[in-house]
């Protein structure tokens, strides 16, 4: 049962009244129990996180992954993880040894490249390269606990609805990017302090879904703990005229939690990024080869992850980002 939990709150975690006994009752077993199973995982630190998942450009917010190259890489990572919009920031072992991903609000007064030069001239990074998404194919951190997931899965495109991101919406949006408290009614705040009901709630989060505001609902592991101990990007090169149809067959597979297409450059001839979770990297690579030979893309690379320096939700519409900004700028 405890990997069946697992696989379902990392896919839709209910807002709703009583989620742990919504769930209890997919699971065949008592509100008390999945609540304790919660608390046992949040312990362990094997969940690190249930909130809402926003798309950052839905919500106004200018994003890119970006690769420095830097000789004292704990001292860069330090200066790079107080900048408010961080949101993950790895060592992975290529030349270009720091990897983050970085996003700043439509008002923003520098703009992510100037924010980004800041950042290099203040790590004395001795080169940058900055890697906008260009296509998504697929984003969905879904770690297969259990095991029984097939190796490809269908992806699934939704029809967005348009919806005013009006005051109301932007509180709410506040309090459900903020991690759950492990009580039986952890929603309750919310609707006490924005004086509605649950079911206002519940309906509200659904709107937000299905406009693309919020991707979902839902609880985010601790990769190792949960027993994927490689995670690898691994970063493709492929002829532009190719570039879709190869990206839709990298992100089918279900071990690929991230699909891009992005820039290249002289220094950077990869376009297409995936990253790749395994219990071990032969797992890893075996799905690499896989994909080579669905697609006949052999000029590839691994961009293991080494270190994690952060990884944590942005806390979208902090005051933070102008207090970082009137610091540094």
């Amino acid at each position: 049962m405890e990997k069946d939990f697992l696989n379902i709150i990392q896919k839709n975690f209910p807002v709703c009244e009583h989620p742990f006994k919504e769930l209890a009752e997919q699971l065949g077993a008592s509100e008390e129990d999945v609540l304790n199973i919660y608390k046992k995982f949040k312990d362990e630190k094997i969940i690190r996180q249930t909130s809402a998942i926003f798309d950052t450009k839905s919500l106004g917010y200018r994003s890119s992954l970006v690769a420095f190259k830097v000789d004292d890489i704990e001292n860069a990572a330090a200066i790079i993880n107080e900048h408010p919009g961080v949101s993950h920031n790895y060592e992975r072992d290529n030349e270009y040894n720091l990897w983050f991903t970085i996003a700043v609000p439509s008002d923003s007064l520098l703009g992510l490249e100037k924010s980004v030069e800041i950042l290099a001239q203040k790590t004395d990074a001795k080169e940058y390269i900055i890697l906008p998404t260009k296509k998504m194919f697929k984003i969905s951190v879904q770690l297969d606990v259990k095991g029984d997931r097939s190796k490809k899965e269908k992806l699934k495109r939704r029809e967005k609805i348009d919806l005013e991101l009006n005051d109301f919406r932007m509180e709410l949006i506040k309090r459900l990017q903020k991690d759950i408290e492990p009580v039986k009614s952890p929603f309750k705040y919310i609707v006490d302090e924005l004086g509605i009901d649950y079911d206002t709630l519940s309906k509200e989060a659904e709107l937000l879904k299905k406009a693309g505001i919020m991707r979902r609902f839902a609880s985010i592991l601790y990769h190792r703990n949960a027993g994927f101990k490689a995670n690898a990007m691994v970063v493709w090169k492929i002829p532009e005229e190719k570039a879709e149809e190869i990206g839709e067959k990298v992100a089918a597979y279900s071990a690929v939690s991230h699909c891009y297409l992005r820039p290249v450059y002289p220094n950077w001839p990869y376009p297409l990024f995936s990253m790749i979770h395994g219990k071990s990297k032969e797992e890893v690579e075996d799905v690499v080869k896989d994909i080579s030979e669905e697609t006949g893309i052999k000029e590839y690379s691994y961009l293991y992850s080494t270190r994690e320096f952060k990884k944590q939700r942005i806390d979208y519409f902090s005051p933070k980002f102008k207090e970082w900004e009137l610091k540094y700028g």
